[in-house]
């Protein structure tokens, strides 16, 4: 084992809670009211299988955008590009102001590093957006390398992402440990790519799946 991949979003940043916090803000002022966690949870609802899509390459990153938005807003008169785009900056900026790192990824990068690992981000996302986070949050000078899903054929877990880091890497699939909090992008699809995989489990949800699994990134053991 020469190399450990993290997934970023929900594993090295708390990006459940940055979305909810900007979502709310952002619903109170497009005019949406109602219980705070239906509000939250209609945001997912919407977002999650347009995201899955672009992922796919259906539709591309500004699109999918586009239809969270007017998906989510109903309400509005949305049948310009320009307001939308307006609109989803709104919500863009509460998001980028509420990034915050979990309280183990920089200590468990910097162990990554101490044990002489290559450590690196694999990331479903936009490259651009996905590199401003690794920047922003002082994590570029732990990682040696940021591979974003735009950059790849495909997003995780198709089989592609996986061998398209790995072919980046220039290493084998099995010198390669990915760890992150999605059982199917993160853990099914690097092991039926031939890495190692552990599940980021920090809600304790799947304690029922057949994988390796943590609870917080200080339980990862340094692959020897």
């Amino acid at each position: 084992m020469d190399t450990v991949l993290l997934d970023l979003d929900d594993t090295l940043l708390d990006t459940r809670a940055a979305t909810r916090a900007a979502v709310l803000a952002w619903a109170a002022d497009l005019g949406i009211g109602g219980d705070p966690d239906e509000i939250a949870s209609r945001w997912s609802r919407v977002a999650e299988p347009l995201y899955a899509r672009y992922q796919r390459r259906e539709l591309s990153f500004t699109e999918q955008r586009r239809a969270r938005v007017r998906a989510f807003a109903t309400h509005l008169d949305l049948a310009e590009d320009a307001v939308v785009d307006e609109l989803f900056a709104d919500y863009l900026r509460r998001y980028e102001d509420g990034w915050r790192l979990f309280d183990d990824a920089v200590p468990t990068l910097r162990r990554l590093r101490a044990a002489g690992l290559r450590t690196g981000v694999l990331t479903n996302g936009e490259e651009e957006q996905q590199t401003r986070k690794v920047e922003r949050l002082g994590l570029a000078p732990l990682l040696d390398v940021v591979i974003a899903s735009s950059s790849l054929p495909f997003g995780k877990p198709h089989p592609l992402a996986f061998s398209g880091a790995v072919q980046r890497l220039g290493t084998r699939a099995e010198q390669v440990l990915m760890v992150g909090d999605s059982l199917e992008n993160d853990v099914r699809g690097a092991s039926a790519a031939g890495l190692r995989a552990v599940l980021l489990d920090r809600d304790d949800v799947h304690g029922e799946a057949d994988v390796e699994r943590i609870r917080e990134l200080g339980e990862l053991t340094v692959p020897g």
